[in-house]
Order: C-alpha cells, then structure tokens, then sequence
C-alpha cells in the first residue's frame, strides 16, 4: 500500500469553501461578518424578537372607527356655479384649511359640549387600569378626573386621539379616533362629525335665519289682522243674520231646502193621486190587478194560497161530493181567503188616501213657506254685498299670509337640511377589529427588526472588534510573520458549531489531545522547522510570551518541546513566570525549590530540573513577588548559559502587558515566539508587546496563532492511495 503527499489547501474543508464561493459576491464581506458574529445575532435576534412577542401581549387593542365628510361640494338647487367656487373645488389648500378647523380647540369644544365628558372618563379609566376590573390608583384617578374638570386638558387629550386625513388627491376628509373601546371610538368620531357639520351649516345659514325670523315677525302681524277681520264680519253676519251654512248662507240654503221638499211633496201628492185613481176606476174585482195592490206582500201571498185551495178543490170534485166535509172545508176557506184579499185592497186603498192627503197639507204649508225664505234671501243678498268688501280685504290678507308662511318654511327647510360646502358621506360605524396592534404585521415588523438590530449588532461589534482572526492582519501590524496557526483541541459538537466560546481544557487535557491530533503534529512540526532555521541548527533558547493571559503560551512552550524531544534534540521547558507558577499544579510535578530557588542560590540548577519523561522541566517554584529582581540578577544569566547544554530551551514568561519580566529576559534569549489567541487576543495588544520586545532588545522571531477554529488553516497531508488493478501495473 503506498502513500502520496497532497496539497489539502486545493481541497479546503467545506465551511471554508462555502467561504471562499461568497468572496466574490458583494455580500460576502457581511455575510462572513455575521457568521463570525452568529452567536451575538442570534442573541439580539432572540431577545428583540421576545420583546415583540411580549410588547404583543402587554400592548392594549386599539379600535379606530372613522367616518367621512365631503367638502368644496355646490350647494342643493345651485345649478349654475360660480367661477369661484369651481376655482375653491381644485385648490388643495381649501382642504387643508378644512382639516386645520376640524382639528381646531373650537370644534373640539363644541364637540364635547355634546355630551363626551363620560365617555372620556370611561375610556381614561379604563386604559389606566388596562383594561381590566380592578380599581386605579388615586394618582389615576385624579388624572382622569382633571380631563372632567380642565376643558384645556380634554382639548389636549382629544387631540392626541383624534386623526383628521384627507383621501388621497380626493375632497374627502377621514375623522377617525382611536380609543381601546370600540363603543367610545364611534361616539367620538361621529361627535366630531356632527359639530362640523353643525358649525358649517350655521356658519352658512345666518342670512336665512335672520330672513326667516323677519318673516315670522310679519306673519304675526298679519295674523292678528285676519283675526281682527273675522271678528268684524261675524258680528256683523250675526247682528244681520247672515249666518253661513254648509256651502252658502243658511237663508239661501234654507231657500233651496224648501224648494226641494216641495218638489218632493208634490211629486208624492201626483204619485198617491195617480195609485188611488187606479184602484178607484177598476172596481172591486179588477182593483186585484193593480199594481199597488200586486205590491203588497200580504195580497201575493194570500192570492198564492187561493190558487192552492182552488187547485186542491178542483182535483178533489171529481171524486167527492159537493156535500162531502173535505170539500166544504176547501169552499169555507176559499171564501175566507177571498174576504181578506178584499180587506187588504181597501186598506191599500185607503193608506193612499191617506197618502195624497198629507203630500197635499205638506205641499200647501212648503210654498207657504218658500214665499218667506224667498223675502229673506233677497234681504241677505242686500246685506251679502255690503260686506263683501270687507270679505274681500280678508281674503288678500289670507293670501299674502299663506305666502308668508310658505316661504318662511321654505327658509326654515333650508336652514335645516343646509349643507353649504360639506355634506357627509357616512358615518363611524362600530369597529369590530382592533386596528393595532394586528398579530401578524406586528410580528413581521418584529421579525424584521430583529434581524436589521441582530445584524447591526454583529456587524458594529465585528467592526469595532480588533481581535485576531487573519494571520495577513498579523503581520501587517507587527512586521513579524506568522509561523503557525494551531488548531483549537475542542470538539466542536453543535454548541461548538453555533458559538465560538468553547470550554477551556486543561493544560495536561491540552498536550494529551495534541499528541494525538495529527493536524495539530503537523502545525507543530511547521512551527518547529520555523524556530530551527531560524537559529540555523545550533543550540536555541526560545522565549515563549504573549500579550495577556490565557492566550497559549504555555501550551505552545510544552508542545514544542514534545516535538523537539520527537526529533532528536535534548529540550529543557524553564517556567520564568514567578508570580504565579503553575506547572507543578498542572503537570503533577511536585512543589520543588524551582527557579526561583536557583534565583536566590538555594539550589544548583541541576537538583531543580525535573523530569518530564521525554524532556525536562524546570518549574518556577514558590510563587513571589521579587519577580523582576530575581529575573534582573546575575544569577539568571549563569543559570541561562548553564542552560546551553540543551539543545534547544524554551522560556515560559509571564504577559507583557503586566510584567516587564519578559522584556527583561528577551535580550538574553536568541529569540521571541509570541503567542496570539485567535479570536481573543486584540492586534493592538499584539502589536504593542512585538514593539516593547524589539525595544528591550529582543529578537522577535514570529507570531504563533493559537486556538485557531479548525477549518481555518490549510494543511498538506498524506493520503492512501489505491490498490493496483493487476500484478503489472504493481
């Protein structure tokens, strides 16, 4: 099985190659940002989005009931309008003034005189309590309270609530009130409507109030003359007589009434003479075929009941005798029937007597009668037109009266239903959807601002934040190249792939997980080429630092030395940082007299080395305060060219940036490595401890990125390649 050795940096991993693909895309540059920034989005996306959610369910409804008004319209009957007003229809400024009087104090005024102090109150109350059953506070209530009693404070109120809008280019304006009460808001809105209205058509309707109230003032007086009028003419109809009937004077019409019941009397007398004389010319037996007589019911029906026993006789004397008692009975009763059909002729006949005998008396005492009514009547006529003239000054005045009249209805019809240059188009209706906040616009709107404060949030602190991430970033600041970028040991998991702080692990975890990491040998490898060609093979002291804490050092210091002791070379890792030494504790090497104890000549620097296994070590040793000065002393520069015999030495110093021990110590190493924690470390951090190094007479060979996020660095690995297909090709 062979091996090959392929360039990996030709094949970048895959969150690298979804890089490289958006570099050239002009949203590359942000995107890259805001996947560096992901955890502090997704944060502030969380958190704005939460506040929407809940701003949600705090946020009382808002119902906003509107109604419509129409100005610059001509006014009823005006057919022909003027120039003027076809130049005040077109001009936008009208409704703008139309908008400034609807929002004015004055008509806010007039509309709470209307009755709107309890629904304010009401409204208040319950946005003061959030509109739920629970009593307010006094400082609530006594707020509301000054909306009842300061009307300059219910003006302000009102104005802050009330939304006056004209409808696009239209000369509609929209009067809307918000209100969380769906009832209040259509009470308000339909007030303010209705004193606009009100104030428009009194403003126009002065001129026909003040002709109306004239009118009034002379139909008064002519009333109380006609009143005058009539008066005289009945006291002088009754002093004379002349009274008046239904449809004329009662001496005409009593005239007229005498003369149709003579006609009648008469026309009874001729009729009463004409049925007697028929009866009295006939005789006794031909009277039955008269015609008053066939009238009478009685007569028919006793004729009838003749013709029965007639008929009833007839058939039975064939058959009987003329003795027979059946036929005696028939005869008996036929004789009777006979009688009293004679009887009732005579009395037809004498009630006709009697009948011509009054219609005559009627007739005498009626032209008796007519000839009196005829004297009076043409009395009356005399007396009829010597008032007639004041009958016909009555009648003019009656006339000019009901012009009057109607015009000042038409006035008053007018001045009512007036509109002028505004009419409505409808009113507020009651709000059945809260008009804010609506559910899904709200979370949009969250949702989006959201991602823009997530976005500039992450975007602003990436910006702002000069931590290390780029090894080009590095070098252009420090001048000093770049040897190695060493991979960060944390499996990354998904909270790993979602966040970039990851758990630190310990230092003896650290160089475990380093020894069997191959990405993490080959970096190390590269590093060690670097500080070897650097010192050209002889014997090197390396002076591992950084910046601040917790950026590395140490791990690199004890790496290096694992891989210098893999290569041949006798290594020796010295802990300068006397102040807080931590090897013994993480490494398990034993609280021995260290360095600090070579320092002050307790100790040779042999007895204090300590073995590691494949290097040796020397810890710092009891933690002290006397640091620099130990560091300053010849001590420490007998005990660093002791120290030669190694083939390569690798100094652990504290920060630069709290201690000068480190520049103390770089004049005597052949060598600075410092180290730069990636997404940590700030460059002006960096670049501050290169530039004091290089000033204390150090040698600052390069920077060594540490922690990097894998994926981060190219690498060149072998790979396996396939088995031959046959023996020849082998």
């Amino acid at each position: 099985m062979s091996l090959i050795a392929v360039d990996r940096a030709e094949r970048p991993p895959v969150r690298a190659a979804a890089q490289e693909s958006m570099r050239g895309s002009p949203l590359a540059a942000p995107l890259v940002r805001l996947w560096r920034r992901r955890a502090l989005f997704a944060t502030v996306f969380l958190l704005v989005l939460g506040l929407a959610i809940a701003a949600l369910k705090v946020i009382q409804p808002q119902y906003v009931a509107s109604g419509s008004v129409i100005v610059a319209e001509a006014e009823p009957g005006a057919h022909n309008a003027s120039m003027a007003w076809i130049q005040k229809i077109g001009d936008p400024a009208d409704i703008e003034s139309q908008i400034l009087v609807i929002r004015s104090p004055r008509l806010l005024r007039l509309a709470i005189d209307a009755g709107l102090t309890g629904p304010v109150l009401t409204e208040c109350r319950y946005a003061a309590s959030g509109g739920k059953p629970e009593p307010i506070s006094d400082k609530k209530e006594a707020a509301c309270q000054k909306l009842a009693t300061d009307r300059n404070a219910l003006v302000e109120y009102l104005q802050k609530r009330y939304t006056v809008i004209s409808s696009g280019r239209s000369r509609i304006i929209t009067i809307g009130y918000r209100s969380p009460l769906p009832e209040t808001a259509q009470t308000m809105a339909n007030a303010l409507i209705d004193a606009f209205l009100d104030d428009q058509r009194e403003a126009q309707a002065s001129s026909r109030k003040a002709a109306s109230d004239w009118l009034h003032t002379e139909i008064s007086q002519l009333d109380a003359s006609i009143r005058e009028d009539e008066t005289r003419i009945q006291t002088f109809r009754r002093r004379r007589g002349l009274l008046k009937g239904t449809n004329a004077p009662i001496s005409a019409e009593r005239l007229t009434s005498i003369s149709q019941q003579l006609a009648a009397a008469e026309a009874a007398k001729a009729d009463a003479a004409a049925r007697l004389g028929e009866i009295e010319t006939r005789g006794s037996r031909g009277a039955e075929t008269a015609p008053a007589v066939l009238a009478s019911p009685t007569i028919v029906s006793l004729k009838q009941q003749l013709s029965g026993v007639a008929a009833q006789l007839a058939n039975q004397g064939t058959s009987l005798g003329a003795n027979h008692p059946a036929i005696r009975a028939l005869t008996t009763e036929r004789a009777s029937l006979r009688e009293r059909i004679d009887l009732e002729i005579r009395n037809v006949a004498q009630g006709l007597r009697k009948s011509y005998d009054a219609s005559n008396a009627l007739a005498q005492a009626l032209r008796s009668q007519l000839e009196t009514a005829k004297t009076e009547a043409a009395a009356a006529m005399d007396d009829e037109a010597s008032i007639e003239g004041m009958v016909r000054n009555a009648e003019i005045k009656r006339t000019r009266y009901a012009d009057l009249v109607k015009r000042a209805g038409e006035l008053e019809t007018e001045r009512r239903i007036l509109t002028g240059s505004t009419r409505l188009v409808s009113l507020a209706e009651l709000p059945q959807e809260p008009f804010s906040p609506k559910p899904v616009p709200f979370l949009a709107g969250g949702l989006v601002l959201a991602g823009v404060l997530a976005a500039a949030a992450a975007l602003l602190r990436d910006y702002t934040d000069q931590r290390v991430r780029n090894p080009a970033q590095v070098m252009a600041g420090t001048g000093a190249p770049v040897f190695a970028q060493l991979p960060s040991l944390e499996a990354p998991g998904l909270v790993g792939r979602l966040s970039e702080r990851r758990r630190e692990l310990t230092l003896p975890e650290a160089l475990e997980r380093a020894r069997v990491d191959p990405a993490m040998q080959t970096v190390l490898r590269n590093l060690h080429a670097h500080l070897v060609l650097a010192g050209g093979g002889e014997s090197r002291t390396i002076l591992v630092t950084s910046s601040k804490p917790r950026e590395g050092k140490s791990f690199t210091a004890f790496a290096l030395a694992g891989v210098g002791t893999a290569s041949g070379r006798r290594v020796l890792v010295v802990e300068c940082d006397l102040r807080r030494p931590n090897f013994d504790a993480a490494l398990g090497l034993g609280r021995g007299p260290g360095l600090a104890g070579v320092l002050r000549g307790e100790v040779s620097p042999a007895e204090a080395v300590i073995s590691a296994g494949r290097y040796d070590v020397i810890p710092a040793g009891m933690p002290t305060s006397e640091s620099t000065d130990l560091l300053m002393s010849a001590r420490m520069a007998d005990f660093l060219r002791w120290t030669r015999r190694y083939d390569l030495i690798l100094l652990d110093t504290p920060p630069t940036s709290l201690l000068m021990d480190a520049s103390m110590l770089a004049r005597h190493a052949d060598g600075v490595l410092c180290c730069a924690r990636y997404g940590r470390s700030q460059l002006s951090d960096i670049v501050e401890a290169v530039t004091n190094l290089r000033q204390a007479g150090g040698v600052v060979l390069g920077v060594a990125m540490t922690m990097v996020r894998s994926g981060r660095q190219p690498t060149y690995d072998a790979i396996r390649l396939p088995e031959p297909r046959n023996a020849g090709a082998a």
